[in-house]
């Protein structure tokens, strides 16, 4: 086949791939993985030592009634910049949108670190989130860079050891701060540790290639996205905890969040260059490893919120005892991780690995929905292996959506593929909220907080509390199906392997 036909052959068939990594030898790489490694700790931990200090946050500043918002406005920025990150990204290249990104996240830390009322701390929450929702996917799309499809799996598994040790330490190191110093300390560890990143990576990221065309960006088109998002997130977010869930504000923000919906709809049909091509979104792989992804972090972010609240009010353990309940399903995502990430490199069929890992995880959960009161350790042992079979989903959807796409495109395909699986993660901790809403009558607030009092009134009332949560986890059993679907219906495609390289255009 001629160069010419080749080209006609990728015009006519937008999701074929054209994946050229950088030629770096594996020291350079190993040097510029360490700085992504590092990044991913900054933005994971960030997310997790926040938590266990909100109380004190709220007294300190004499202001509880705005508390969530210290969480709500993080996951409002983060959420909705992630696929301008991507965008960016391959117009101006991915060093300096990571750059950019510890930049504000760092300033935002500072002005979180000074904040003397609550306003301060939510705007300095708000720039944060604008830093740190550009990290994960800076942090995908240069791995990306470096190494070939078959290999990725591999580091990607790496860097989610990163995410797990963040997971655990945070809780426990934001309640020490919070308790024998100054909450502000958790704010003021991100400027050593984003400085030191931003060293790391300054250097090292030069030599990773420049994006493969000119671009421009549809700065129309992503404002309409990002105000569709925010006003779905507000929803979401305050309905059941701030308003009723049946109420004019949040039919309101819903309705204008679908005209908006619509309107973008439109404008990309139309765009010469829109702000997230309809050919990508298109693109089966694309729809369906999102989709994976998407619902296998909805189950994942529903059971981290909730699995707590379930241990206190089913099995009557202290919060203390809870969380520590909770660090398996943390944990065992990365063995389920290194595993697809090792069938990646050695197997054609490499989605094994997540139809077996996302089976385990819907029999788990399956048997919380038909065993709620199950012994405390047999319900330990469950969500273990929920976290093990979602971790298998992770690093094959990711490889696989880039590898479907043009290299010139990796990065706006990787930041539509977080920003929708932030969105569904989101939906799903609103059905699961709103369910406990219904069957408690409160709602616990994102994040954690408010789940002792919470845990108090339910035991109070005397509830089958086991019996609400079976209605939680059978949400969580339809998110699981649902990505177990689209991983078995997702297509396989050769993934190019480290003797292998690429060529620079669709293979016949």
């Amino acid at each position: 086949m001629s160069s010419l036909q080749k080209r006609a052959e990728a015009a006519a068939h937008p999701e074929a791939v054209a994946v050229d990594p950088a030629r770096l030898t594996h020291p350079e790489i190993r040097f510029v993985f360490y700085g992504l490694m590092l990044g991913g700790f900054l933005q994971a931990l960030n997310q997790t030592i926040v938590a266990s200090a909100l109380p004190t946050m709220g007294r300190d500043l004499n202001d509880f009634h705005n508390l969530s918002w210290v969480v709500i406005a993080y996951l409002l920025a983060s959420t909705i910049v992630s696929p301008l990150y991507g965008k960016l990204a391959d117009i101006h290249g991915r060093r300096g949108m990571m750059m950019a990104a510890l930049g504000l996240f760092i300033a935002g830390s500072v002005l979180c670190a000074v904040a003397p009322d609550m306003a301060t701390l939510i705007a300095g929450r708000t720039l944060q989130g604008i830093g740190g929702g550009g990290i994960v996917p800076m942090v995908q799309i240069t791995v990306a860079d470096m190494v070939t499809p078959r290999e990725r799996g591999r580091y990607q598994a790496y860097m989610g050891t990163a995410w797990i040790t963040a997971g655990t330490v945070g809780p426990a190191l934001g309640g020490v701060i919070a308790q024998n110093w100054h909450w502000s300390l958790i704010f003021w560890l991100n400027v050593p540790l984003g400085l030191l990143t931003a060293a790391l990576l300054n250097q090292s990221m030069k030599r990773l290639p420049a994006a493969g065309r000119r671009h421009k960006l549809d700065f129309l088109g992503a404002a309409l996205v990002m105000a569709a998002a925010t006003l779905f997130l507000l929803a979401v977010t305050t309905g059941g905890t701030r308003v009723p869930w049946i109420s004019p504000t949040i039919f309101s923000l819903i309705g204008a969040s679908i005209l908006l919906t619509v309107v973008v709809g439109w404008w990309l049909r139309r765009a010469p260059e829109p702000f997230l091509p309809l050919h990508v979104l298109a693109n089966p792989v694309m729809k369906l490893g999102t989709a994976a992804t998407s619902f296998a972090m909805a189950v994942m972010t529903g059971f981290m919120i909730y699995m707590p609240l379930y241990f206190q009010v089913v099995h009557k353990l202290t919060p203390t005892q809870a969380g520590l309940c909770l660090i398996p399903v943390i944990v065992m995502t990365t063995p389920g991780s290194m595993a697809s990430g090792r069938a990646m490199m050695h197997l054609d069929r490499y989605k094994l690995s997540p139809y077996f890992g996302m089976a385990v995880a819907t029999l788990s959960v399956a048997a919380l929905v038909w065993w709620p009161a199950m012994p405390v350790m047999w319900a330990v042992v469950a969500t273990a292996l929920v976290g093990f079979g979602v971790g298998t989903v992770f690093p094959i959807a990711t490889v696989c959506v880039q590898n479907a796409v043009w290299r010139h495109e990796v990065g706006v395909a990787t930041g539509a593929m977080n920003f929708f699986r932030a969105l569904t993660s989101a939906l799903a901790v609103a059905i699961m909220g709103a369910i406990l809403l219904a069957g408690l009558g409160f709602a616990p607030e994102r994040g954690g907080a408010g789940t002792d009092v919470l845990a108090a009134n339910a035991g109070a009332t005397g509830l089958d509390a086991a019996g609400v949560f079976q209605w939680v986890f059978v949400a969580a059993l339809a998110f699981s199906v649902i990505a177990l679907v689209a991983v078995v219906l997702m297509e396989e495609r050769p993934l190019h392997g480290a003797k292998e390289m690429p060529p620079s255009e669709p293979a016949e």
